[in-house]
C-alpha cells in the first residue's frame, strides 16, 4: 500500500472523525479509502453521460470544500 499525503478541510476532517468514532470505520485512513473505492467503483459503471457524472460529482457532500 502507498503512503499518500492530501490536505482536507478541517470541517470535511471532523465529519470523518465522526464517522469514526461512531464505529463505522476503525479510523480515518480507511474512511477514506472507503470513499475512494466508492468514488472508482461508480466511475465504474459507465453508464451516465459525463454531465450526469460532473453534476452528481457537485452533489456529493463529502466532495464539497
Amino acid at each position: 500500500m502507498e503512503r499518500v499525503t492530501l490536505r482536507i478541510p478541517k470541517q470535511q476532517i471532523e465529519e470523518v472523525e465522526q464517522i469514526v468514532e461512531t464505529g463505522e470505520y476503525p479510523n480515518r485512513s480507511e474512511a477514506i479509502r472507503s470513499a475512494v473505492r466508492d468514488m472508482l467503483a461508480e466511475q465504474d459503471t459507465g453508464k451516465e453521460r459525463p454531465s450526469e457524472k460532473r453534476q452528481r460529482r457537485k452533489d456529493r457532500s463529502w466532495a464539497r470544500v
